[in-house]
C-alpha cells in the first residue's frame, strides 16, 4: 500500500480502503486521466490477491506510458463548468478571442461578461441611442490580459470544426464560492458593477455578498494608463479581500498591484477542490519529477504539471521536495485534476503576458527534429533556437485517420509550418500538412491589396460569392464585383466548388473581412494598382472602377479603399451635362492620376488620358498655344516693362503672359523692389499659371507655388470643405469686405466681419490688393458657386507663432539677396558698391550736410552719387560739423531710393562679437524700421539682430500703439548665432507685454516725428504759381486734417489754411476745421508760403517763393482788414517762440498724442508748434488713463506757456496752469524707482524729481505700503519741500485731496513736537538694537522700545526678536515717555498698552515675562506670596461667576499713579519700571503652576478701543472682525490679570483710613457701578463679552449680523471651535423662513473654514451648505471666496463642476467669464462663451452675448466687445435693449466721436416712435453734457425731421 500511496497521493493523509479505491468518482487521483475513459480497465486491475494488485500496480506506475498521466489538454478533455485560466489574444467588438493552456483556443461572447454589461446593451438597444458610460470591448479588455474563464458549452461549427465557448461572468467563475467561504487575503477576479459616491460596487459572483472598492483604493492599480482615472462598468479587475464583513455579507476590495501580485493562497483561506480557482498563486513541494512533467503537493490537494509550464530555465533541474510556487491553471470538474503552471509570469497576477505573437509567423521550416509525440494530442519539436515548438494532433498529417506513432519517434526530422502562437505556452504551433504548407495564405494578415489570388467558390449568395482563398481564410466578391458588367444571374457563370482567379479590393486583417473582385481587366491589369495614397503620382495611370457617378463628377475607387474624384470637366475631351447618363457604378475606367493630397486622402483624376509623347511633339502651333493649363509650374523670361507688371514669356514655347508687380513675392514691400531691379532676359523658375484663358497670368509667389506643387489645393468646387485652409492672394477690396482668390481659379468673399480679430474701421486699411493671405473655409453654397471665408487670425493659425515669424523673415531676406545678385550684375559702379553692402559693416564716414531736421549727410568716398544717412536718432547726440571724419556702422541699404542709412552710436560702432547660444533670449533696441522687419542690437554686445514684424500672412494690420518705434526695446530670442551673408543675427520678438519705451534721458536725441508733412502738400513737384502775400484767392476744400485743410487753388495750385486761420474767436473744446466740409468752395487770403523742403515760410523776395505752398486764411477779420504776413526765413524758431511769456495763456490745436514720448503734440501758429506733457494735461487719473478719449484730433485747448524749449523750437504748454512745483502744490508724477523700506522716486516734466517716504503714501498704514507702487505708475503729488534739488513729496489723500476729508488712521509725524505722551501710534520697524526694537514713527522721528517693553514674553535669545520683527514690520506702540532735549521718545508694544496682539506670536511658546519676574522675586516676600496662592486658589473654587463679576467691581487702574508704585515697593519689593504710564496696572495677570499647560481665565479685559478695520474687509463689522486677516495676526487669548493682588495689598491700609476715607470710597465704588449699570442699558453700546452677544441673540434670534459679530468676536481671540459652536449654534436658532439670514451664516462659515480650516473641513461644510440652501448660490458664494483669497486653481475646479452641473444657468457662464477675463485669459473667454452659446437655450443667447461684451469692455480688450455687439446688432437691429447697453459701454470707454457714430445710426433705425424717442432722448441729453450748443441743436433737428417724415407718412 506504501507504493500505492506514493504512486496515487490523496488530498489527505488517510489510508484508502478498498471500497473507497472501487468507487472512481469518489476518488481523489489527480492527475491519471485513464480513470474517466478507461473505467473497466481500472476495475479489472484491482481484482486478485493484494500481492498481485501491488505488483500490478506498480507494473502500471512504471510500465505504463507516463505520458497518459501528464496528458496535455486537449479540446475533448474540455468539460462544461471546467475553471480554466486563459489570456486576452484578440478584442473584438463583439467577442474576445481567448487563449487557452496547451495551444487552445476559446471565444467570449459580449454577452458573457458580466450582468451589468449586460443589461447597458440592452438598454442601449433598446433606446437605439450610444449611452456615455457604455464603452466598447477593445476599451475594456486588452490583448495580453490574464482571465479566469469557465467553460460553458463545446460544440461544432458549420465546417465541423469543434469550437469552445467560455464565460467571465463572475457568477459563473466564482459561483462555486459562498459568501462563508470569503476570507481576507483571498484574490478574486470581478467586474465593476456601478459607480457609487466613495467607491465602486464590484460583481464578484458570489450570492449573497456586496463587495466594495473604495475610491482610494482604485486608484492605486499602476496599470491604469491615467493615474485616478475612472473606472468602467464592466471593467474586469484583480482583487483582493481586505476585509470581510458580516459573514461574507460584505466586503471590501483592493486593486493595488502590489497587493495583487503578492497575494498567495494559503491554508487559512480553507480553498476546497470544490471552488479552487484558476490564476491562484500557491506554494507547493515537487512530489515527483518525470520527463515529461512534475506532480506537486500544495494546500492539501496534489496538482499536475506539464512539460509545457515547467519553467524553462530549470527544466531538468527540478529535484524531488523541492519547494515551489505555482499558478493553478485549471480545476476539472469531475476528475478534480488541478493544472499547474511553473512559469514566473503566472506567478505575479494581474500583471499581462509580454509576448503575443511569433516573429516567424507563416516560415516553412525544412528538417525539424522531434522532441515528443503524445497519442491523440500531438507532438512537440525543437526549433533550430532551441524553442520548443507544439505540432496539435490533427496537424501532424494530411489524412483524418491517426499517424502512426513509429513516424514521429524523437529524433525523427518533418517539414513543417508556423502557423500559430500559444501565448499561455510560450510556444510556437506547427502544422506538418502539406495543403498547409504549400498553402499562398495562411492568415488574414499574409493578403495585401491589389495582390492577384487563387479560391474556390463556396456559396453564391444575394449579398455576393463567398470564396474560399485558405484553410480558415474567406472572402466575399460584391454583386458588383463578379464581372467587368453587371450580371442578373451569377450562378449561371459560377458554381460551387470551382476555382476562380480573384484580386484583393481590401483586408482587414483585424476584423477578418476580405473583399475581392471578379472583373476581368482589374484582375489581368498590367498597369501599376494604387494601394495608397502616397503611391498616386500625377500622371499616372490605372485602373479603377466607378463607386458612385454625381453631377460634379465620377468618384473612382481603387485598392484599399483609396478614392478619387474625376471632376465633370475631365470626365471627357467634349462636354458632358449629365454624368449619370454616360457612366454608371461598377464600371471599369482607366484614369490618369492629376494631382494627389496624401495627408488630407484627396485625389483629383482625369478620364481625358494624356497623349502619346511623340505625338505630342509632332502637334501643330496651335496645340502649343493650349500647352499652360491653371495650376502648372513654368519657368518665364521676361520681356519687358508695364505699368504694374512685368511682360513675360512662358518657356520654351514663347507663350505671352504678365506677371503683376505685386505677385513677384509674399511681402508686399518686396514686390516692387524685385520689379525695379528684373530687367528683359531675366528668368524667372518655377512660376504658377493662375489664368490660362485669354491674356495667360502668371504668379510668383513662393506660398502659392509651394501649395500647388505639393497638390494641396483644390482644383474644383465640390472639394472645398468648411474648415479647409488655403492659401491665396486678395483679388480686389470691397467695403464689404474681401475677395480672395486661389491657385486653383476658385475665390471666395471674406466679409467685412472676420477679416480681422480687431475692429476693422475700413477694409483698405488692413489689406492690399495682391496680398498673399490665409484663408479658413466657413460657408460652401454648392449650388451657387460661392464660398465665404474668415481671415481671422485666430482662425487661420499656422501653428507655432514664432517658427512662422522665423520662416516669413528668411524667405524676405532671401528675397532681397537674390535681389542683391541681380544688382551686382549691373554695370554701375554705385548699384555694384550697395550690393555688396552689408548690414553691420563699419565705414569711415566724411559729414557733408547737417540738415535742419538733425539728421547728418555724409558724403559716399570714391562712388560718386552715393548718399550715406544719419538720422537725428542715430546721430547719438553728438555734434558734427560739415568736414568732420566719423566711424559709422550700416543699419540697412534701401535698394530702392539707393541710400545708405547709418548710425554714428558707440555702442553699434564699437559691438563686442560674443559667443551667444541659439535660443537664448537677450534685451534689444529697434535701430532700424522697415515695412515687414526691423532691426536691433543687442543690449549686451551691440550686435545686430533683425526679426520679423509679423507671425502670419494675415498679421499685417497695427494700431498706432501696436508699432514699434527706433528706440523702443523688445525682447528677443535668438534663432542663429551667427551672421550669415546678410550680416544680421536672425531672431523672434517675444511677446509685445516686454517691450519698453524709450528712454526719457534720450528724447533729447531722437527725431522729431512732428516734422513728418502732410502727404497731400507734398506730392510731386510744386506747381508755380503768381501769388503773392494779400492776395484774395477762391478755392475747393481738398482734405481736412487735424490742425489744417488743403485746398486746391486754380491751375492745380495746393494752398494751405490753419486751424488758427479760420476762426477769429475760438472757443475752447471746439474743432475750428470742422467748419469747412469737403468740396466747399471758399474765399482766402494768401498770407505766407511755405517752402516744400524746409516747411519755413519764405519772404515774398525770396527766389523760390512761386514754388512755395500758399498759406491761406479765411478768418473775416484778414479777409475784410488787413493781414499778417508769416515769414519765418530770417527769423531763428528759437527766437520767434521767445515772444510767449511764462504763465501766458495761448488758444492750440491738438495734433496729435505721441504715444511713445507721452505728450500731445499742438499747433499754435502754422509756424509755432508746441508740447503739453500728459502729465500737465489733466489732475485726473481717468484722463491721464485715456488721454484720446479727452482730447479730438484738432480740438482748440486753452494752455499755459510753461516755458520754451529752445533746443527744439517747441513751447512748453500746460493745461493745468503754472509748473511751479513750490511748497503746498498739487502735481501729477510718474513713479521712477520703488526703494524697499524707504519710499518711492517721481519724477515731473522738465527733469524735476521729487521722493516721498514710507510715512506719506497713505493716511493709513499697511503691512506692505510700497506694493501697489510700480515704475512709470502715475502718483498725484503733494510738494512738502522744495528746498532740496530733489523735492520732498507727500502722496497722503489728505494732502492731495482735501476735499474728501477721508479719515487719518494714522497722522503724520514730521518732527517729535507731533508726538503726545501716552499716544498710540503706528510706525515700521527700523531695526533690532542691543537696548530694545527701534521704530520709525516718521521721516525722521524714531522711537525706541525697550525689551521688557516688546513683549509680554521673554524669550532666551534675542535673535528671535529679529526674527519676528524684520525691518519694515508695521507695529503698534505706546508712547511712555518724552525727552525733548535728547530726542528720545520711548515706546512699548505690550499688549495691555497697545490692545493689539503680542509682537511675538504664541506658537513660539516662550515663557512669560511675568514669571520670570516672579521667580526673580520670590524670595522677597513669602508672606505675600504665600497670600497670592491661598487668594489664587479660592478664585479657582468660585467658578464662572466669579469670573463674570470681576470686570464690573474692579476697575482696572483705579488706584492713583504714586499709591501704586509706593505699594508695589513697600510689599513686593519690584524694582521701579523707568517710566511707568497710567495703564500699567491693567488689571490682568498670568498665573503660571509648573507642570501645567492650562492658564486660568479670571477676567476679560474690557478693550477701550475696537480693533482697527481692514481696509476692504470682506464682511465688515462693528466689532472689528476682519475676514481676510490670517491667523497669526488675530489678538492671542489673554488671561486677564486678576485683581487680588490690589485688594490683598489693600487691605491692611484700610484698617488705618479714616471713617471719612473709607465714605469717600464707597461712594466712589458705588458711582462707577451706577456708571456701568448706565452703560448697559444704552442701546447703542457695543457688546464686549459672550454674555453681551447671549442676550443680543435671545432677543433677535434670526439676525445673522449678530451671529456674525458674535463668531468675529470670539475669533478676534483665535478661538476658532468656539466661532465654529456660535455658527452651527446660529444654523439651528434662525427660523427655516428666513433663508437668505441662513445663507449668510452658511458663507460665513465657508469663509471661516477658507481661512482656517482645512480643505477637507471646507468641503464638509460646502457639501452641507449645498444640502441646505440653493445649491446654485453655495456654489457661486464658494467660487467668490476662492477668487477673492487668490485660490485661483479651486476656483477653476470649482466652476468647472458647475458649468456641467449648472449648464442651463446663464449667470453661471457670465460668472465664470467674468473669473477668466479678471485673471487676463482673453483667449479662453471666447471659448467660453462659445460653450454658453451650445448649452444654453436660444432665447438666452442675445443676453449672454451683451454680458460677454460688457465684461470684454471693462477687463477685456474694447475692440473685440465692440466687434461682438456689432455681431449681436447686425442680428438683431432691433433690440432696444442690446443697443442701450452698447450706448452705454461707448460713452465709458470709447471716444466721442464712436458714441455720435452710434447715436447717428440708431435714430435711422425703423423702430417704434416710443423706442425712438428715447434714444433720441438720450443723444439729447449726452450732448447737452459733452457737445456744444450747436451739436445740441443739431439733434434737436433731426428728432423734428423724424417727427416730419412720420407725420407725413401717416397723413399719406
Amino acid at each position: 500500500m506504501a507504493t500505492l500511496e506514493e504512486s496515487f497521493p490523496r488530498g489527505g493523509t488517510k489510508r484508502a480502503h478498498k471500497s473507497e479505491l472501487q468507487q472512481p468518482v469518489e476518488q481523489d487521483n489527480l492527475f491519471d486521466i485513464s480513470t474517466e475513459e478507461e473505467p473497466t480497465k481500472r476495475k479489472k486491475s484491482q481484482k486478485g490477491p493484494e500481492k498481485t494488485k501491488k505488483l500490478k500496480i506498480e507494473k502500471k506506475d512504471s510500465i505504463t506510458p507516463v505520458k497518459e498521466k501528464f496528458e496535455i489538454l486537449r479540446v475533448e478533455s474540455l468539460c462544461e463548468g471546467m475553471r480554466i485560466l486563459g489570456c486576452v489574444k484578440e478584442v473584438n467588438d463583439l467577442e474576445l478571442v481567448i487563449g487557452l493552456p496547451n495551444g487552445l483556443q476559446g471565444f467570449v461572447q459580449v454577452t458573457e461578461i458580466c450582468d451589468a454589461y449586460t443589461r447597458k446593451l440592452n438598454e442601449q438597444v433598446a433606446q437605439e441611442d450610444p449611452l456615455e458610460d457604455l464603452v466598447s470591448l477593445p476599451e475594456l479588455f486588452s490583448p495580453g490580459m490574464l482571465v479566469r474563464c469557465v467553460v460553458s458549452s463545446v460544440g461544432l461549427t458549420e465546417r465541423g470544426n469543434k469550437s469552445v465557448k467560455l464565460s467571465l461572468n463572475p457568477r459563473n467563475v466564482n459561483g462555486v464560492l459562498s459568501a462563508e467561504a470569503l476570507k481576507p487575503g483571498m484574490l478574486l477576479t470581478g467586474t465593476v458593477s456601478s459607480q457609487e459616491d466613495h467607491g465602486y460596487l464590484v460583481d464578484i459572483g458570489v450570492s449573497g455578498n456586496r463587495a466594495f472598492l473604495p475610491l482610494q483604493k482604485a486608484h492605486q492599480d499602476g496599470r491604469q494608463k491615467s493615474k485616478g482615472a475612472k473606472l468602467k462598468v464592466g471593467q474586469y479587475l484583480n482583487c483582493v479581500v481586505e476585509e470581510v464583513k458580516g459573514d461574507g455579507g460584505v466586503v471590501r476590495l483592493s486593486i493595488g498591484h502590489l497587493d495583487v501580485s503578492t497575494a498567495i493562497a494559503t491554508e487559512e483561506q480553507s480553498w476546497t477542490l470544490h471552488n479552487l480557482l484558476p490564476g491562484l498563486v500557491v506554494k507547493g513541494q515537487v512530489q515527483k519529477v518525470t520527463p515529461l512533467g512534475l506532480t506537486v503537493n500544495f494546500l492539501s490537494f496534489t496538482g499536475l504539471v506539464d512539460f509545457m509550464h515547467l519553467e524553462p530555465k530549470k527544466t531538468g533541474t527540478y529535484l524531488s521536495k523541492q519547494t515551489v510556487r505555482a499558478c493553478i491553471l485549471s480545476v476539472h470538474p469531475r476528475t478534480r485534476v488541478v493544472r499547474l503552471s511553473l512559469r514566473p509570469v503566472f506567478l505575479q497576477p494581474g500583471r499581462p503576458l509580454p509576448r503575443l505573437s511569433c516573429q516567424h509567423l507563416g516560415a516553412v521550416l525544412e528538417g525539424v527534429p522531434v522532441c515528443n509525440f503524445f497519442s491523440n494530442t500531438g507532438a512537440t519539436f525543437q526549433l533550430k533556437d532551441g524553442a520548443l515548438a507544439y505540432a496539435r494532433f490533427n496537424h501532424l498529417s494530411e489524412s483524418k485517420k491517426a499517424p502512426k506513432p513509429e513516424l514521429f519517434k524523437p529524433g525523427s526530422t518533418h517539414k513543417c509550418r508556423i502557423i500559430d502562437y500559444s501565448p499561455m505556452d510560450e510556444l510556437a504551433l506547427l502544422s506538418l500538412r502539406t495543403s498547409v504548407i504549400e498553402a499562398q495564405y495562411i492568415s488574414y494578415h499574409d493578403i495585401k491589396p491589389g495582390a492577384v489570388v487563387k479560391g474556390t467558390v463556396l456559396a453564391i449568395k444575394p449579398y455576393g460569392m463567398l470564396v474560399k482563398v485558405g484553410g480558415q481564410i474567406r472572402g466575399l466578391v460584391p454583386p458588383m464585383h463578379l464581372a467587368d458588367i453587371p450580371m442578373k444571374n451569377p450562378e449561371k457563370k459560377y458554381r460551387i466548388g470551382h476555382e476562380v482567379k480573384c484580386r484583393v479590393l481590401l483586408c482587414d486583417p483585424e476584423a477578418r473581412r476580405l473583399m475581392m473582385t471578379l472583373k476581368k481587366t482589374l484582375v489581368e491589369s498590367k498597369l501599376p494598382a494604387i494601394t495608397c495614397y502616397t503611391s498616386a503620382k500625377p500622371s499616372l495611370q490605372t485602373h479603377g472602377f466607378i463607386f458612385k457617378v454625381k453631377d460634379c463628377g465620377c468618384i473612382v475607387k481603387f485598392y484599399n479603399d483609396v478614392q478619387g474624384l474625376a471632376p465633370k470637366h475631365e470626365l471627357s475631351t467634349e462636354y458632358i451635362s449629365a454624368p449619370e447618363t454616360v457612366f454608371y457604378p461598377g464600371q471599369v475606367v482607366k484614369v490618369t492620376v492629376l494631382n494627389c493630397e496624401p495627408a488630407r486622402e484627396r485625389m483629383l483624376l482625369s478620364f481625358k488620358l494624356l497623349q502619346d509623347p511623340q505625338k505630342e511633339l509632332e502637334g501643330g502651333s496651335r496645340k502649343k498655344g493650349k500647352a499652360v493649363h491653371v495650376g502648372q509650374l513654368v519657368d518665364v523670361k521676361v520681356v519687358q516693362k508695364a505699368k504694374d507688371g512685368l511682360e513675360v514669356a512662358v518657356l520654351p514655347h514663347n507663350i505671352p503672359a504678365f506677371l503683376p508687380t505685386p505677385h513677384l513675392s509674399d511681402h508686399v514691400a518686396n514686390g516692387p523692389l524685385l520689379y525695379h531691379w528684373l530687367q528683359a532676359g531675366d528668368t524667372l523658375h518655377r512660376v504658377l499659371c493662375l489664368q490660362s484663358e485669354g491674356r495667360v497670368l502668371v504668379c510668383r509667389k513662393p506660398a502659392l507655388v509651394s501649395t500647388a506643387e505639393g497638390g494641396q489645393d483644390p482644383k474644383s468646387f465640390p472639394e472645398i470643405q468648411p474648415g479647409m485652409l488655403l492659401i491665396g492672394f486678395v483679388k480686389s477690396i470691397k467695403d464689404y469686405g474681401v475677395f480672395v482668390q486661389f491657385s486653383s481659379g476658385l475665390s471666395g468673399l471674406a466679409p467685412k466681419a472676420v477679416l480681422s480679430d480687431k475692429f476693422v474701421t475700413s477694409t483698405s486699411d488692413h489689406f492690399v490688393e495682391g496680398q498673399t493671405v490665409v484663408a479658413k473655409v466657413t460657408n460652401v453654397d454648392e449650388e451657387k458657386q460661392r464660398m465665404l471665408l474668415s481671415l481671422r487670425l485666430s482662425d487661420c493659425s499656422l501653428g507655432d507663432g514664432a517658427a512662422t515669424s522665423l520662416l516669413l523673415l528668411s524667405q524676405c531676406l532671401e528675397e532681397l539677396q537674390g535681389v542683391r545678385s541681380l544688382m551686382s550684375s549691373r554695370d554701375s559702379v554705385l548699384v555694384q558698391t550697395l550690393a555688396e553692402m552689408t548690414p553691420g559693416m563699419v565705414l569711415d564716414l566724411v559729414v557733408l550736410e547737417v540738415l535742419e531736421d538733425g539728421s547728418v549727410v555724409f558724403s559716399g568716398g570714391p562712388v560718386p552719387g552715393l548718399v550715406l544717412r544719419a538720422s537725428k536718432y542715430h546721430r547719438a547726440g553728438q555734434e558734427v560739423e560739415s568736414g568732420q571724419k566719423k566711424k559709422g556702422v550700416i543699419l540697412n541699404v534701401d535698394m530702392l531710393k539707393l541710400e545708405v542709412h547709418v548710425s554714428l552710436n558707440h555702442d553699434l560702432v564699437t559691438r563686442k562679437h560674443k559667443r551667444l547660444k541659439k535660443g537664448s533670449e537677450h534685451q534689444a533696441t529697434v535701430q532700424h524700421m522697415e515695412e515687414s522687419f526691423a532691426i536691433a542690437s543687442l543690449a549686451e554686445t551691440g550686435q545686430l539682430a533683425v526679426f520679423s514684424l509679423t507671425s502670419h500672412l494675415n498679421d499685417t494690420f497695427r494700431f498706432d500703439s501696436e508699432k514699434l518705434q527706433v528706440g523702443q526695446g523688445v525682447s528677443l530670442t535668438l534663432k542663429t548665432t551667427q551672421p550669415g551673408v546678410t550680416g544680421l543675427l536672425l531672431a523672434v520678438e517675444g511677446p509685445a507685454a516686454k517691450r519698453t519705451m524709450r528712454q526719457a534721458h534720450k528724447e533729447s536725441e531722437t527725431a522729431d516725428e512732428d516734422e513728418e508733412a502732410d502727404p497731400a502738400l507734398a506730392v510731386g513737384v510744386v506747381k508755380k504759381h503768381t501769388l503773392s502775400i494779400g492776395d484774395v484767392v477762391t478755392g475747393t476744400v481738398k482734405s481736412i486734417k487735424a490742425t489744417h485743410v488743403v485746398v486746391t487753388l486754380g491751375d492745380g495750385v495746393i494752398g494751405c489754411i490753419h486751424a488758427s486761420h479760420i476762426l477769429d474767436d475760438v472757443p475752447a473744446g471746439t474743432t475750428p476745421t470742422s467748419n469747412l466740409k469737403v468740396g466747399k468752395t471758399v474765399t482766402a487770403r494768401v498770407i505766407g508760403g511755405r517752402d516744400v523742403k524746409t516747411f519755413k515760410f519764405l519772404p515774398i523776395s525770396h527766389p523760390r517763393f512761386i514754388r512755395t505752398i500758399p498759406e491761406l486764411s479765411v478768418r473775416t477779420s484778414e479777409l475784410e482788414g488787413g493781414h499778417t504776413a508769416l515769414n519765418t526765413h530770417s527769423v531763428s524758431p528759437s527766437e520767434k517762440i521767445k515772444q510767449y511769456q511764462v504763465g501766458q495763456t495761448v488758444t492750440c490745436f491738438l495734433k496729435r498724442y505721441n504715444v511713445v514720448k507721452k505728450w500731445l503734440e499742438v499747433e499754435i501758429a502754422p509756424d509755432i508748434r508746441g508740447r503739453i506733457p500728459l502729465l500737465l494735461t489733466s489732475l485726473s487719473f481717468k484722463v491721464l488713463k485715456h488721454p484720446d478719449r479727452k482730447f479730438r484730433l484738432g480740438q482748440a485747448l486753452r494752455a499755459t506757456v510753461v516755458g520754451p524749449d529752445s533746443a527744439k523750437a517747441f513751447l512748453c504748454l500746460s493745461l493745468i496752469g503754472p509748473h511751479k512745483l513750490e511748497k503746498g502744490e498739487v502735481a501729477m508724477g510718474r513713479v521712477v524707482k520703488v526703494t524697499p523700506n524707504e519710499g518711492v522716486m517721481v519724477s515731473f516734466p522738465f527733469g524735476k524729481f521729487g521722493r516721498a517716504s514710507l510715512f506719506h503714501l497713505s493716511d493709513n498704514y499697511s503691512e506692505m505700503p510700497l506694493e501697489n507702487f510700480v515704475p512709470q505708475n502715475i502718483v498725484r503729488c503733494y510738494v512738502l519741500s522744495s528746498a532740496d534739488h530733489v523735492l520732498t513729496l507727500s502722496l497722503r489723500s489728505s494732502r492731495t485731496n482735501p476735499e474728501t476729508k477721508s479719515k487719518i488712521e494714522d497722522p503724520e509725524i514730521n518732527s517729535i513736537q507731533d508726538v503726545k505722551e501716552g499716544q498710540l501710534l503706528r510706525g515700521y520697524v527700523k531695526a533690532v538694537e542691543p537696548k530694545g526694537v527701534l521704530l520709525s514713527l516718521g521721516p525722521s522721528v524714531v522711537g525706541l522700545a525697550q525689551y521688557s517693553h516688546v513683549s509680554q514674553y521673554c524669550p532666551s535669545k534675542k535673535a528671535l526678536y529679529s526674527r519676528h520683527l524684520p525691518q519694515g514690520r508695521l507695529l503698534t506702540a505706546k508712547v511712555l515717555s518724552l525727552n525733548h532735549k535728547k530726542n528720545l521718545v520711548a515706546l512699548s508694544f505690550l499688549p495691555k498698552d497697545t490692545g493689539k496682539p503680542d509682537v511675538l506670536p504664541a506658537s513660539v511658546e516662550l515663557p512669560l515675562l511675568e514669571q520670570e519676574k516672579g521667580t526673580e522675586t520670590e524670595g522677597a516676600d513669602r508672606k505675600t506670596t504665600e497670600k497670592k496662592t491661598r487668594r489664587r486658589e479660592e478664585i479657582q473654587q468660585k467658578g464662572q461667576v466669579q469670573r463674570k463679576r470681576q470686570p464690573q467691581v474692579k476697575k482696572p487702574g483705579k488706584r492713583g499713579r504714586g499709591e501704586a508704585e509706593s505699594q508695589q515697593e513697600s510689599v513686593n519689593k519690584k524694582p521701579k519700571r523707568a517710566a511707568p504710564s497710567e495703564e500699567d496696572d491693567s488689571g490682568v495677570e498670568v498665573y503660571y503652576r509648573e507642570g501645567e499647560d492650562e492658564v486660568e481665565e479670571m477676567a476679560l479685559p474690557r478693550q477701550e478701543k475696537p480693533a482697527r478695520l481692514a481696509d476692504v474687509p470682506r464682511l465688515q463689522l462693528s466689532s472689528g472682525f476682519m475676514w481676510d486677516v490670517g491667523l497669526d495676526s488675530l489678538t492671542p487669548a489673554l488671561p486677564p490679570r486678576d485683581s487680588s493682588d490690589s485688594e490683598d495689598d489693600e487691605k491692611p491700609s484700610e484698617a488705618t483710613k479714616s471713617k471719612k476715607e473709607r465714605a469717600l470710597t464707597k461712594q466712589k465704588a458705588e458711582k462707577e457701578l451706577s456708571r456701568i449699570e448706565e452703560a448697559l442699558m444704552d442701546p447703542g453700546r457695543q457688546p464686549e463679552s459672550a454674555d453681551d452677544f447671549d442676550r443680543l441673540v435671545l432677543s433677535s434670534p434670526s439676525s445673522s449680523i449678530l451671529w456674525l459679530q458674535y463668531m468675529a468676536f470670539h475669533l478676534q481671540a483665535t478661538e476658532i471651535e468656539k466661532a465654529r459652536a456660535v455658527a452651527e449654534r446660529a444654523l439651528k436658532t434662525i427660523s427655516f423662513r428666513e433663508e437668505q439670514e441662513k445663507l449668510n451664516v452658511w458663507v460665513a462659515l465657508l469663509n471661516l473654514e477658507n481661512m482656517y480650516g482645512s480643505q477637507e473641513s471646507l468641503t464638509k461644510v460646502f457639501e452641507r451648505a449645498v444640502q441646505y440652501n440653493e445649491p446654485l448660490k453655495v456654489y457661486l458664494h464658494l467660487a467668490d471666496i476662492y477668487t477673492k483669497s487668490d485660490k485661483f486653481q479651486e476656483a477653476g475646479e470649482l466652476y468647472g463642476r458647475m458649468l456641467k452641473r449648472f449648464r442651463l444657468e446663464k449667470a453661471v457662464w457670465i460668472k465664470y467669464g467674468s473669473f477668466i477675463l479678471r485673471r487676463g485669459q482673453a483667449g479662453s473667454s471666447h471659448r467660453v462663451l462659445q460653450r454658453a452659446l451650445e448649452c444654453l437655450p436660444q432665447k438666452e443667447h442675445v443676453d449672454v452675448i451683451t454680458k460677454f461684451a460688457q465684461l470684454e469692455f471693462q477687463l477685456g480688450d474694447a475692440e473685440r466687445a465692440k466687434a461682438i455687439f456689432e455681431n449681436t446688432l447686425s442680428t438683431y437691429p432691433k433690440r432696444t435693449d442690446v443697443w442701450s447697453v452698447y450706448i452705454d459701454m461707448t460713452i465709458k470707454h470709447g471716444s466721442q466721436k464712436e458714441v455720435r457714430d452710434i447715436f447717428e445710426r440708431v435714430i435711422h433705425l425703423s423702430m417704434a416712435p416710443k423706442r425712438m424717442k428715447f434714444f433720441f432722448k438720450r443723444y439729447l441729453d449726452y450732448e447737452k453734457q459733452h457737445g456744444t450748443e450747436k451739436d445740441v441743436q443739431a439733434v434737436k433737428a433731426k428728432a423734428l425731421e423724424y417727427v416730419e417724415a412720420k407725420s407725413s407718412v401717416l397723413e399719406d
